[in-house]
């Protein structure tokens, strides 16, 4: 549940930064106890925004803040 939630929250953030950007939630199986935020660029690169594998305990550190993944993506498409 708090997996989704926190996938909930990202997606709508990221949606209302912007809007014409896709957002899809587990195109693929996600990994165990993991939660990333992934950019999949037209020419099919990958860019990790977000990794909260090896962060944690407590587990909160392991889900981004919605702004900071915005902010990654902001970065990351200038």
């Amino acid at each position: 549940r708090v997996f989704g939630r926190n996938a909930a929250a990202v997606s709508a953030a990221l949606r209302e930064a912007m809007a014409q950007l896709p957002v899809d939630i587990n195109p693929q199986p996600p990994r165990r106890n993991s939660f990333e935020v992934s950019l999949v660029k037209e020419d099919g690169s990958t860019v990790e925004l977000w990794s909260g594998i090896g962060k944690g305990p407590p587990r909160k550190l392991k889900f981004p803040q919605p702004e900071t993944v915005v902010e990654a993506l902001k970065s990351s498409l200038a």
